[in-house]
């Protein structure tokens, strides 16, 4: 039994954390990468291009190197357009009514959440690889079924729901299930911007205690546990949407 020195409520609290941020940027990718997979097979090259340039430069790009784009290079941007912003509108307001001095009220600093910061940018990493997931699974489902659902009357939507969907998904579950558990170990990278997930409560307490072993074996077997839980969860979804094929 690890003794964790009373760090136990704040270990829980960071996995609590952990399987937010986790769930909160599975939902955003989901979303991006149906997204980009119908664009992808869109009838319009721009839509096609976007969604291929988007896939190619995010697969690219290493997810730390991103994760600290987007959350240091992003709010310096971020700040320097509203300082930008500002500047503009004092301006345009003085030389309106040249005797009234004028103060834009806009902020002078927006501080990005590491939260909103960290569910953002794992949602549009995992997004391109759902991208890909989700076109896959798309192109194996027969396209005589749609033709004939078209053939019966039914509309876009409704085939899509009834005919398409259904069968995507199964298609779609190993790759989906492969990239949710990449997904889950990545939010680890969430401490680095200084989120206290369990990754950076644990190096924390780590290096308090002077027992990293200890620690970094907790984090490691809450991890493992997810994981697991998340395997089973998976093939009893990959059971129930196999079972008219078996």
């Amino acid at each position: 039994m690890f003794d964790l020195q009373g760090y136990e409520a704040s270990i829980l609290s960071g996995a609590l954390l952990t399987i937010e941020v986790a769930v909160l940027s599975l939902l955003l990718a989901v979303v991006l990468g149906m997204a980009g997979a119908l664009a992808k097979m869109a009838p319009y090259r721009v839509a096609r291009s976007i969604a291929t340039l988007y896939t190619t430069i995010i697969r690219g790009i290493p997810d730390l190197v991103l994760m600290m784009l987007i959350f240091f290079g992003g709010q310096i941007l971020l700040n320097n357009s509203l300082y930008a912003t500002n500047e503009w509108i004092n301006e345009w307001m003085t030389s309106s009514n040249p005797n009234h001095e004028w103060t834009a009220y806009l902020p002078d600093y927006i501080d990005v959440s590491p939260f909103i910061a960290g569910v953002l940018t794992i949602g549009f990493i995992f997004g391109a690889y759902m991208a890909e997931t989700f076109r896959g699974a798309i192109m194996a489902v027969d396209k005589g079924e749609l033709e004939a659902a078209k053939a019966y009357g039914m509309s876009g939507p409704l085939a899509f729901r009834r005919i398409l969907l259904p069968q995507m998904i199964r298609h779609a579950l190993p790759g989906f299930g492969n990239n949710w558990l990449v997904l889950l170990k990545t939010t680890a990278l969430v401490s680095i911007i200084g989120l206290e997930d369990m990754v950076r409560v644990g190096s924390m307490a780590a290096g308090s205690t002077k027992m990293p072993f200890t620690f970094y074996m907790t984090i490691s077997i809450i991890f493992l546990f997810f994981t697991s839980v998340s395997t089973g969860l998976l093939k009893l979804a990959e059971r129930k949407f196999s079972i008219h094929t078996r």
